[in-house]
């Protein structure tokens, strides 16, 4: 088995899960039916309580199913109920747009909770956290099993009391976020987690790669100096070629001997002298916010503060910030006030919490192009589940031109011809600029679109919901719909005199389907095919009828900086159209460079967090030993007997048992929100030093992280005894002012969106990009 697995790797083919015998226990299942479906709905509850039901698969399938039609009105088909049992066979299910994810996923969170088992749903958003949740909400209570949900609106109470139900649903950030707080509180009484077993994670391929290596921060406030606006004045001055120039990526920016003459000449002062060490370098992160961040592609600015946009899904990236020097830059840039900032307390990964479950599973519409990843990191299998109905949507080939602008007239007459049928549109671009750029030119052109983006993401679902009518035209980035159907016909629509409301949806149904069904237009390949899968995924859903193409030009941004070696010299046909296999080969090309650089990227990261999650955890078992029981108070009397001895004979042993607990717990967290931030700085500047020996980054890093996490137990331990003899008391109680406790005044959860022009090793793994150029068709 071992050598089969290695053999798939090694061709890039890895394999899926055998679905044989989940198909077995459906059909076995079907049998049991009828038999299920006489019993009354408390005869059905009782039924799913009987102990190890979960072990009978086709009697727990045939009692869901029949749950499901009677609490929902929805008969779970076979394939449902395959991709159900994938997930309670711990695999990521990989099931069409429309083919019923949200009730597999709830029949096997079920089942797991019937087996006595506390589930995680993880989300990626509220709305569709608190969606699922009620929707499905009946079915479980037919089954027995309780559920709620988790939003960033919920208070500490309401979360305590979500995570004691069975299944919860939430997002991914909340989840985490609520794990680190845990990790500091002082009480475990003020603690809302429980731990939980399984986590289920819906759209996994995103939550567990594109995200998986995404910080998710709980800061303190602390006294950090703002950007200073004259360095935005300054680097808005500096002119592309003369002052700065860019990397072939775009991906880092420096100063020419030009642009460092003119930077000293206004700021008055030798630049490169090591006390100005400080201005270089917030005169580098304000030339990269200017230069590298663009507004309306890397992030928007509304209700007058800097939104950043998911590269993955072109949403706002709720509660993302960059790191706290960049923000600030953008933040200048544009002329806001300065966000708050303060000192990390602790950070998870996503790819550390999803993690700390025994039993991971997941479900989504495009796992297969990440299976390698899924069984690397996580130890997952792929279960490809058929659809219900086959697939009839027509796929084109791309069609390929010479430059941008050929490209964009060609898109925007296809959209013309289209919508002049009575055929629905979606076009997926490729960031906000681009979606209105493109709107714009409809409406020159006499169509009227509708635009979805990260600047209306609000009303999302409501703008879905009508993309199937009949003429639509919708033009969106990457956040087109995963999670919401497009159904053909869309919305309620004009009323039609004379008709039923039911017949007017069947007429527009039927409208639709001989135009052709939904045609879905990419505006140019995304730079992983995995996400041009899911826009294609937004039609043909269901056995509906429906098209895809992509317009690619040898001038979109995938090209020329993944493959800017890579020059064409071929014929170019009529309005710039290019048919040469070799130019096709030059896009593919692109996008595979950037699928390997992002997976080199993922692993290089992964390799650093896995040394601090280790350290982590050495610090939170000392921990737990310390909020829960008298490891504090034993360990003071050892190492402060007489001060331990005088405090205790003024305010009493309990009394000084929590002093003691207060100390040490402060301690400890006060060292390691030092250490993360030693951590951080160590990995920055490892790779002036290592880069320039010869000498590999994550070694050097280790060297000297390993021995500083060691010593970290110690150094709180001693401070802790420092501490603990400056108490005073009194027969009231033991003072802990004077230990000098003072604990952050506030605190914030955000997540540290990757910075864009990527740290030093980043930055040194873009040559892989030349190693992956040299290869040849």
């Amino acid at each position: 088995m071992a050598l089969l697995d290695r053999f798939r790797r090694l061709v890039q083919k890895p394999g899926s899960v055998d679905l044989e015998p989940f198909r077995a226990i459906a059909e076995e299942a079907g049998r049991r039916e009828e038999r299920v479906r006489a019993l009354t709905d408390a005869e059905l509850t009782a039924a799913a309580s009987v102990p190890d039901l979960v072990a009978d698969l086709p009697e727990f399938c045939a009692i869901g199913r029949e749950a499901a039609r009677r609490a929902i009105g929805e008969r779970p088909f076979d394939v449902q109920l395959t991709g159900t049992l994938a997930l309670l066979s711990g695999h990521v299910a990989e099931m069409a747009t429309g083919e019923g994810k949200t009730l597999a996923g709830a029949l096997a969170a079920a089942g797991y909770a019937l087996r006595g088992e506390r589930v995680h749903v993880m989300s990626v958003n509220d709305y569709l956290a608190r969606r699922d949740a009620e929707w499905m909400g009946p079915l479980y209570a037919l089954l027995g099993v309780t559920v709620d949900a988790i939003g960033q609106a919920s208070t500490p109470d309401e979360r305590r009391a979500a995570y004691g139900a069975d299944v919860v649903y939430a997002p991914v950030s909340e989840i985490g976020f609520d794990l680190l707080r845990d990790r500091l509180v002082t009480d475990p009484a003020d603690a809302v987690q429980r731990a939980a077993s399984v986590a289920l994670v819906d759209e996994a391929d995103s939550v567990l790669v594109d995200e998986a290596m995404v910080p998710l921060v709980l800061a303190g406030a602390a006294d950090l100096d703002p950007a200073d606006p004259r360095y935005a004045d300054l680097v808005r001055r500096l002119r592309p070629g003369l002052h700065y120039a860019t990397d072939e990526e775009a991906r880092n920016v420096q100063l020419t001997a030009a642009g460092s003459r003119e930077v000293e000449r206004v700021l008055g002062l030798d630049l490169y002298a090591p006390e100005n060490l400080a201005t270089l370098t917030a005169v580098n992160v304000a030339l990269h916010a200017e230069v590298l961040l663009r507004r309306d592609v890397d992030y928007i600015v509304r209700d007058g503060a800097v939104k950043l946009i998911s590269e993955s899904r072109g949403r706002v990236a709720l509660l993302q910030r960059w790191p706290d020097g960049l923000q600030a830059a953008v933040e200048a840039k544009e002329e806001l006030a300065a966000s708050p900032s303060g000192e990390i307390l602790d950070s998870i990964t996503v790819q550390e919490l999803v993690g700390r479950y025994p039993v991971r599973c997941g479900m989504t519409g495009t796992a297969m192009a990440v299976a390698g990843q899924l069984t690397e990191f996580y130890g997952l299998q792929i279960a490809v589940v058929p659809p219900n109905r086959p697939r009839v949507r027509d796929d084109e080939p791309d069609r390929l031109y010479a430059t941008t602008a050929d490209k964009e007239v060609a898109v925007v007459e296809e959209i013309v011809a289209a919508h002049a049928s009575g055929r629905p549109v979606l076009v997926g671009t490729g960031d906000v600029a681009e979606s209105e750029r493109l709107a714009r030119r409809l409406v020159r052109a006499g169509v009227d679109p509708v635009v979805l983006n990260a600047k209306n993401d609000a009303e999302e679902a409501a703008i879905i919901a009508e993309a199937g009518a009949p003429g639509a035209v919708t033009v969106s980035t990457q956040m087109a719909g995963r999670g919401t159907d497009i159904r053909l016909g869309g919305g309620p629509g004009a009323p039609v005199p004379g008709t039923a409301p039911a017949e007017q949806e069947g007429a527009r149904r039927e409208q639709v389907a001989a135009a052709g069904g939904l045609l879905v237009i990419g505006t140019g390949r995304y730079h992983s095919s995995r996400l041009d899968d899911q826009l294609r995924g937004r039609a043909g859903r269901q056995g509906d009828p429906g098209g895809s193409v992509f317009f690619t030009s040898l001038q979109d941004d995938l090209v020329t900086r993944y493959a800017p070696d890579e020059t064409y010299r071929g014929p170019i046909g009529d309005e710039g159209r290019v048919e040469d296999k070799g130019a096709h080969w030059i896009v593919g090309h692109a996008q595979r460079v950037a699928e390997g650089v992002d997976l080199e990227l993922h692993r290089n990261t992964w390799r650093y967090n896995q040394l601090i999650g280790l350290q982590r955890r050495e610090v939170l078992t000392e921990r737990d030993a310390v909020l829960t029981g008298d490891a504090a108070d034993t360990a003071m009397a050892a190492d402060a007997p007489a001060k331990h001895a005088e405090l205790v004979k003024i305010a009493g042993a309990g009394a000084v048992a929590e002093a003691a607990r207060q100390v040490v717990l402060y301690q400890l967290d006060r060292c390691w929100a030092e250490h993360l931030a030693f951590l951080a700085e160590l990995r920055e500047g490892i790779h002036l030093r290592s880069l320039g020996r010869g000498l590999d980054p994550l070694v050097e890093f280790n060297r000297e992280a390993v021995p500083a996490g060691k010593r970290l137990l110690g150094d709180a331990r001693r401070r802790s005894v420092a501490a603990f003899e400056e108490l005073t008391a009194t027969a009231e109680g033991v003072d802990l002012d004077a230990a000098g406790l003072k604990r952050p005044s506030a605190t914030w959860t955000y997540l540290v969106h990757d910075n864009p022009f990527g740290s030093l090793d980043e930055r040194a793994l873009r040559g892989l990009i030349s190693m992956f150029k040299g290869r040849r068709r």
